[in-house]
């Protein structure tokens, strides 16, 4: 990591646990410590369980933890309530699912438009920045269409558009080609990391694959509840 670069999330002492059905106590997350710096795109590989979710609930106030800080531009939201979290994500992050979890009863466009109706204060300029994401993702002829009527990698590009409309500081991605096939997930990997590169947005994206982790800067995994940074020679032995 170039520590010369500015860092825009710091993750310190982060621990998080869970009981398992035979009411154990299991540590996903133990006393993790973590840097992030902007521009980058960060994979972090590993298998179901792991804590790579945990770790972006987390991030975006979804889930709460333990104990630790996570400062997001040097603000620590661990201790935000639930409507400064909730204005946090409006305003600073964007999201990528798995399930693609466009909203069944509005159309492509009014999915993508959502993040901006719901900060309550729409321009002309906003309306623009939609078409013209739809247009990069190959899905401005579909506005009009139903999610029901798209196939996966339809439904995922949609879901990058709408992530990236409101200009979020942050794009959190969670397994975001774990639903499709490999020609599918590697050109909604080549959409995702080229539109964030073009507006010199900031992505952590958590896998299980190895492809998905090709297109990333910088790879982490998780290991016994911490961050390891793992060379790209050693991404082979860690994905699918």
């Amino acid at each position: 990591m170039d520590n010369k670069k500015t860092k825009y999330l710091e993750i310190k002492k982060l621990t998080k646990t869970y009981f398992d059905g035979k009411n154990q106590k299991r540590h996903v997350l133990k006393e993790m410590n973590a840097v992030f710096c902007e521009g980058q795109i960060v994979a972090i590989l590993g298998k179901s369980g792991s804590g790579k979710s945990t770790l972006l609930n987390l991030i975006s106030g979804i889930d709460v933890a333990d104990s630790g800080e996570i400062c997001l531009y040097g603000h620590d939201i661990t201790r935000l309530d639930e409507t400064a979290l909730t204005t946090v994500r409006r305003n600073k992050i964007g999201f990528v699912f798995q399930f693609f979890n466009l909203l069944p009863n509005l159309t492509v466009w009014e999915n993508v438009c959502l993040p901006l109706e719901l900060k309550r204060s729409v321009s002309k300029v906003d309306y623009e920045r939609a078409e013209s994401l739809l247009e990069k993702v190959g899905m401005f002829e579909r506005r009009s269409d139903f999610p029901d009527r798209l196939s996966g990698g339809e439904q995922q590009r949609v879901a990058i558009a709408r992530a990236l409309v409101h200009e979020p500081e942050l794009v959190l991605a969670d397994e975001p080609t774990g639903n499709l096939d490999r020609k599918n997930g590697e050109m909604v990997m080549r959409l995702l990391t080229e539109l964030t590169r073009s507006r010199k947005g900031n992505l952590i994206l958590v896998t299980h694959s190895k492809d998905a982790a090709l297109f990333a800067d910088r790879v982490c995994s998780i290991e016994n509840g911490k961050l390891v940074e793992v060379n790209f020679d050693q991404v082979n032995e860690l994905g699918d």
